[in-house]
């Protein structure tokens, strides 16, 4: 199992985590290959943010659309 509770401290609520270049090739729990692992919980943090996981990200699904804030 990926392991990136090293990494969810430096996530910012906005999406982004700030990795270096090094390559150091690790595989995510599907296989996928990514240059290292900050890269990898990256992904995986931005991921969790866009549909409200631990990652501390706000979930967009519950607010109304504008069309429906609109019709209100």
């Amino acid at each position: 199992q990926d392991d990136c509770s090293e990494y969810r401290s430096q996530f910012e609520a906005g999406g982004r985590l700030s990795c270096t270049r090094e390559n150091d090739p690790v595989r995510d729990s599907s296989g996928k290959q990514h240059t290292n692992k900050c890269l990898m919980c990256a992904e995986k943090l931005k991921k969790e943010a866009q549909r409200g996981g631990q990652s501390g990200g706000t979930s967009q699904r519950n607010r109304p659309s504008t069309s429906q804030r609109l019709k209100q």
